[in-house]
């Protein structure tokens, strides 16, 4: 006979299997706002802005973001010219002009201003992240007056540039509003907003503030997006370091 606790916990099984796929559905849904195919060319614009609102700089990258968590990174400014960053997987290389050995790099590694190679290679939460359900809640500022879906998001691989990520969504479409990005020390890294294009229904702007320190604001802004497959060997670094001109 079934104890009354035993009884109750089981269940409970079936509603906490609910409330998994739920969380995964979402994220699913808040990944296609950010790409839309699997095989993807993304026109990046990273632009840093000083405390005071004033320029400090600017980048421009083209972005391949392929399944199963592989991407390279084009550098496309003057000042970075010829440099690539490979992501397989966990692991991360850069890549110099110059030079004919990949270097190993991390997802945290910053890019430009408070944007990481993560966050302009990763584009995608439901394959890196485990998630519950928070609660609906009021969207965070300046957001308030919408209703969101609140998530806590847990790492579910190492190679990722949070270990946890507080999430909200729109309630309705479940596109993406805001993010508390947390680093492996628990420590709120960064504050990020989504801004939505309206005319095209996806993430028009990621906007990071830091709150380590600089309080500096970065916006990656996504220029084009175009469904393009790369050539296999483009992902494979000891090709792209023997052949730095790929096109």
């Amino acid at each position: 006979m079934k104890t009354p606790l035993l009884a109750a916990a089981l269940a409970c099984v079936p509603l906490l299997a609910t409330a998994s796929a739920d969380v995964a559905a979402m994220l699913k849904s808040a990944d296609r706002y950010r790409t839309g195919a699997e095989h993807l060319q993304v026109e990046t614009q990273v632009t840093v802005l000083q405390r005071d609102g004033s320029l400090d700089k600017e980048r421009r990258y083209t972005v391949f973001v392929q399944p199963q968590r592989k991407s390279l990174v084009l550098m496309r400014s003057p000042a970075e010219a010829g440099q690539k960053v490979l992501m397989l997987g966990d692991d991360f290389w850069l890549l110099l002009p110059g030079s004919q050995r990949p270097l190993r790099i991390t997802p945290t590694q910053k890019l430009l201003g408070d944007a990481s190679t993560g966050d302009i290679a990763t584009l995608a939460w439901a394959d890196d992240y485990s998630g519950r359900l928070v609660g609906d809640e009021p969207c965070p500022a300046p957001d308030e007056r919408r209703a969101c879906v609140h998530l806590a998001l847990q790492a579910a691989r190492k190679g990722v540039s949070y270990q946890r990520i507080e999430l909200w969504l729109g309630k309705v479409r479940h596109e993406p509003v805001a993010a508390e990005l947390y680093v492996h020390s628990d420590k709120l890294a960064k504050q990020a907003r989504f801004v939505m294009d309206a005319s095209s229904a996806q993430v028009d702007q990621m906007v990071l503030i830091d709150r380590l320190g600089s309080n500096k604001e970065t916006r990656v802004r996504y220029l084009a997006r175009t469904p393009k497959q790369v050539p296999e060997n483009w992902l494979n670094p000891m090709f792209l370091a023997r052949n730095p001109s790929l096109e």
